[in-house]
């Protein structure tokens, strides 16, 4: 039987550190001392010390005016439409993808991009036809016969089944070698709004790219198999939407809690049928989780009874790049790549809308 490896993953960010002007901003919008302490307390415990963006943050006196960014793209009491900020997506995300795709060792006219047979790429922030997908087959001058996939509006979780459809290409087709982007834009759909809820979801995310060679050369990271389990009565605790002012994302309260019920109910089942595929927690060397908050990796940790140490990984890629949506969890399986001895055997997890956890086992193979 033919195993998929990713051979490699390039991971790229924006030049400019948002995380503490989103903070002072956000401030500005609560109206209370009681609403402005519970949101300094949780940006003070969040874990995060930089988020990134493509807008530059503005250094102009605050006013009821004011531009946020150094292109006054976001303007007090004037914040853009849903189409002005998808204008800009495509221009941004194609540059951050050349970005990532060059870190993964693929250039215009290089072997490496001419030997792609298949493109998947996977995003929730943006949406444009044609797409990404060409602009980088075009712009890399990938082959005419190049097959493309999208992977669209599945949130945090979307890497996983992007994953998952670049090892079913190649063990159907050995001789395939598959280019998987997970892009997000996430700071394109920041919202002026005093809702405390809106605000703490917006102080995790920021923007990345991740680019990753998958084939069936035998170097790099084994995937194993995949699963999905959608946690029952779940379904609005994580939401994305289409507003008129952007997306709209709602990330209830209760996700960690949820996940960490969810998760000590897998850890009682003996069977096959769940996310430890019967083999308990004492079979797994590594935890590739998705950082998609401090509370949701302690989450994951109290859930599956883990050590202090097993989401160290996560932990780091949260605090140096915050949540970038579905680019996350492969910049945390980068860090592996690079660290992790030949032989460990890891789970890949990732949450997203439904509430569903999606899987994937993986073997470092050197």
């Amino acid at each position: 039987m033919i195993t998929a490896h990713i051979n490699r993953i390039g991971t790229a960010v924006p030049p400019h550190d948002v995380h503490a002007f989103f903070v002072d901003f956000a401030r500005t919008l609560l109206g209370d001392d009681r609403r402005r302490h519970v949101f300094d307390r949780m940006s003070e415990r969040c874990g995060i010390a930089h988020r990134f963006s493509i807008f530059c943050p503005a250094c102009t006196e605050e006013s009821e005016t004011a531009a946020l960014d150094a292109d006054a793209f976001y303007r007090r009491g004037r914040f853009p439409t849903t189409a002005s900020r998808m204008a800009l997506y495509a221009p941004h995300a194609l540059d951050l993808a050349l970005q990532a795709t060059a870190a993964a060792g693929i250039a215009r006219h290089a072997p490496a991009a001419q030997a792609i047979t298949h493109l998947i790429v996977a995003s929730c922030t943006g949406l444009a036809a044609p797409g990404l997908d060409l602009q980088l087959a075009e712009r890399l001058d990938l082959r005419p016969t190049l097959e493309r996939t999208m992977i669209g509006f599945m949130g945090c979780s979307a890497a996983i089944p992007a994953l998952r459809a670049a090892h079913h290409i190649v063990r159907s087709e050995p001789s395939a070698r598959v280019l998987v982007i997970n892009l997000e834009l996430c700071t394109l759909h920041l919202q002026e709004t005093a809702d405390l809820e809106t605000l703490l979801s917006f102080l995790l995310f920021g923007d990345g790219c991740a680019a990753a060679v998958v084939s069936a050369e035998e170097t790099g990271i084994a995937l194993r198999d995949f699963r999905a389990v959608v946690i029952p009565g779940s379904q609005e605790l994580i939401t994305w939407r289409i507003g008129d002012q952007g997306f709209d994302m709602r990330l209830s309260g209760q996700v960690p809690a949820r996940i960490a019920q969810a998760l000590r109910a897998e850890l009682g089942r003996a069977d096959d049928g769940g996310i430890l595929r019967g083999i308990g927690t004492q079979a797994i060397d590594l935890w590739a989780v998705h950082a998609g908050g401090r509370t949701v990796l302690d989450a994951v940790e109290a859930g599956l009874s883990l050590g202090p140490e097993a989401l160290t990984h996560s932990r780091g890629v949260l605090h140096d790049f915050g949540n970038m949506s579905s680019a996350t969890v492969m910049f945390v399986l980068q860090r592996m790549l690079r660290t992790c001895r030949a032989g460990a055997r890891g789970l890949a997890m990732a949450f997203g809308p439904g509430m569903v956890a999606e899987t994937a086992r993986f073997t470092i193979a050197g």
